[in-house]
């Protein structure tokens, strides 16, 4: 491998971190296009809901069969892949003239994500070692976190300046040029997987898509009652909740997949996800901590836009500007995590991220009062931020250290799969307590008004996420309102600082890896391993050259 100074061999990361930025952007900028879609196609509230939850639907079923793909056909060529068929659905959702197309192209963007961004990490994990892999999972990290943040401000300027077709139309020159930094990534030399397993897919497939369905609908149909009609797939439900039937389909298919899985390895035949992989202590405690940590990120970016525009009034690019300042911190900790892992390992790195996220979320929490200055909340983001650039980027790196690096497909597709189930447990769990906060508290600041009035505003609140607020013309029922949601508001931050502290408990079962190097070289580029964080690293027999702290 060449030196960090070497502009061939940082190439790679760049094209990577480009390509991620792209498919991350496009999970959230559609959100701020959507009232300018409605008004340009004549879109219904279905396929307004369709072209929001699709991405991420069909990005999320995928990621699990598409590493492992990638793992048989070779990493830079699925990723290059990716990003074609990303690029053509950009320029079909830029062309759509209906509703029924712009979903369609959604989907298909959906593909060429999950195709890609497995195949990110898995690249990185083969191509870096010692203190360029510790560089190259902190700006992949940094990108991750960041660029959530950044979507929704990208959106409001671009939709406001140029009209919503611009979200999709900036992708291609951005993806042409990805394509041409993919042709000079260089090939994984290990091994490659072989075999296939169809079944295993086709279960894979329909169980990520029914939970993470169940986990992104429930608040709108309902967990068990119906709260709507719904016709889905040819099915119409009107009596009951599609949400508990896609659960259901979603577990049966999972267990049955993880049945399939465990008798076509005693078999000895290929299998889609090697299920020894949760062996490995760092992946197994890894997992469930990203899960959990997927859980909490969500909540500040799920809750503020709302309040800051339905409650305090701001502008929808007011509000982006504000969560952006997230991604300034998340970037800025990307700077410090190489440094840092000279002095500490990459799991006390986690831990100090953990730690600054929870802080974080709490102070928002805490900050957030009616008729507040934005500006407040600032400082709190920047430390929500680092966090997440810490924690992102370095727990990525110990899960993913002792994986075999013939695997490295699969188990990148996996943790990202997982993250998603996370991120959909936040949507539904920090979005039921905001949804259900809304309405007691709004009726609890409402005392003094008559029972029917009182309902009816708090039903409208709750039902519209606290965007009815602005249209409340009675000054005492607005402020009311106002204090109703600041209330509702806070508890999810701080909730989600509870949950960040019990995914920081996990941490502490996770393995203190060292960088993985090669050849003999330790993280800080020393030969024989001496000088790591916690002490001498030695190599096991089966570590295929990595080093674990002992």
């Amino acid at each position: 491998m060449s030196s960090p100074s070497s502009r061939q061999s940082w190439l790679p990361l760049f094209v990577l971190a480009v390509g991620v930025s792209m498919v991350v952007i496009d999970a959230t900028i559609v959100n701020v296009a959507v009232p300018a879609m409605i008004d340009d196609l004549g879109l219904t509230v279905t396929d307004v809901e369709w072209v929001n939850s699709l991405y991420l639907l069909v990005f999320a079923s995928l990621l699990i069969p598409l590493g492992r793909i990638g793992d048989q056909r070779g990493r830079p060529q699925l990723f290059a892949t990716g990003i074609v068929v990303f690029l053509v659905a950009s320029l079909l959702a830029a062309v759509a003239g209906s509703g029924a197309m712009l979903i369609g192209a959604r989907a298909t963007q959906g593909v060429g994500a999950a195709m890609a961004m497995p195949m990110t990490l898995a690249i990185i994990n083969s191509t870096y070692f010692g203190r360029q892999r510790v560089i190259g999972f902190a700006i992949w990290g940094s990108i991750v976190g960041g660029m959530a943040a950044i979507g929704p401000l990208v959106g409001g300027w671009l939709v406001t300046d140029h009209g919503w077709r611009a979200a999709f139309w900036i992708n291609l020159p951005i993806g042409a040029l990805v394509l041409l930094g993919a042709l000079r990534i260089p090939a994984s030399r290990e091994d490659r997987a072989t075999g296939h397993d169809p079944l295993g897919i086709a279960l894979i497939v329909l169980g990520m898509f029914s939970v993470v369905f169940g986990l992104i609908e429930g608040q709108k149909y309902g967990w068990l009652t119906p709260l709507r009609p719904a016709e889905l797939f040819g099915l119409r439900f009107e009596e009951v909740s599609p949400v508990p039937f896609a659960f259901g389909i979603g577990i049966l298919a999972v267990a049955a997949f993880i049945l399939l899985e465990r008798r076509r390895e005693r078999a000895g035949r290929p299998v889609l996800i090697d299920l020894t992989l949760f062996t490995l202590p760092g992946f197994r405690y890894g997992a469930i901590a990203a899960m959990i940590v997927a859980l909490g990120e969500f909540g500040v970016i799920l809750v503020l836009p709302l309040f800051l525009q339905s409650a305090l009034g701001h502008s929808a690019f007011t509000a982006g500007l504000i969560i952006a300042t997230l991604a300034v911190g998340t970037f800025l900790a990307g700077g410090v995590v190489p440094v840092l892992t000279r002095k500490v390992n990459s799991r006390t790195v986690v831990q100090i991220g953990l730690a600054l996220e929870v802080v974080g979320a709490v102070g928002i929490g805490l900050s957030l009062e009616a008729g507040m200055s934005v500006w407040r909340i600032v400082p709190w983001m920047l430390v929500y931020g680092f966090g997440i650039g810490f924690a992102t980027a370095q727990l990525t790196s110990v899960l993913m250290a002792d994986v075999p690096a013939r695997q490295a497909g699969q188990a990148s597709g996996l943790q990202s799969a997982i993250r998603q189930v996370g991120a959909g447990l936040g949507v539904a769990v920090l979005g039921g307590v905001l949804v259900t906060g809304l309405g007691s508290s709004v009726e609890k600041n409402m005392s003094s008004y008559p029972e029917q009035v009182r309902t009816s505003v708090a039903n409208a609140v709750q039902e519209s996420g606290g965007a009815a607020i602005p249209g409340l013309s009675d000054p005492a029922v607005h402020a009311a309102a106002v204090a109703g949601a600041t209330e509702a508001t806070r508890r999810v931050p701080v909730i989600t600082g509870l949950v960040l502290l019990a995914g920081l408990g996990f941490t502490f079962l996770l393995p203190r890896t060292a960088a993985p190097t090669r050849d003999g070289e330790d993280a800080d580029g020393d030969e024989g391993g001496e000088n790591d964080s916690d002490g001498a690293g030695t190599p096991g027999p089966d570590s295929g050259g990595r080093h674990q702290e002992v």
